[in-house]
């Protein structure tokens, strides 16, 4: 099996910021693309940014300029440096990896359990 463990998250308020991390574990072959995402009640669910295996990010337009995503490999884990908060950031922030977990495996779209963020005013 296959899973994503979130930490970071918390209350803040607006100017401030926060980290994000997201550790894949179990039996892993090969990890693509991870990401974040957050979904507010009501609303879709949003991507936040994303990084390849290279290193190649995409970020919504929202959070450009303010938010960082990396990722450390050799731990399959997948940051995200969160600056200048807002409380338009308030949501639940979930991690997102594409993981092959054998080498004739198709990927799989695999999901954290979510990190809840709330930025007060």
């Amino acid at each position: 099996q296959v899973q994503l463990v979130e930490s970071g998250g918390g209350l803040v308020q607006a100017g401030g910021s926060l980290r994000l991390s997201c550790a894949a574990s179990g039996t892993i072959f090969s990890i693509n693309a991870m990401g974040w995402y957050r979904q507010v009640p009501g609303k879709q669910r949003e991507l936040v940014a994303a990084i390849t295996s290279g290193g190649s990010t995409n970020y919504a337009d929202s959070v450009k300029g303010r938010f960082t995503i990396s990722r450390d490999n050799a731990k399959n884990t997948v940051y995200l440096q969160m600056n200048s908060l807002k409380p338009e950031d308030t949501a639940v922030y979930y991690c997102n990896a594409d993981i092959k977990t054998g080498w004739r495996t198709r990927p799989w779209d695999y999901w954290g359990q979510g990190t809840q963020v709330t930025v007060s005013p």
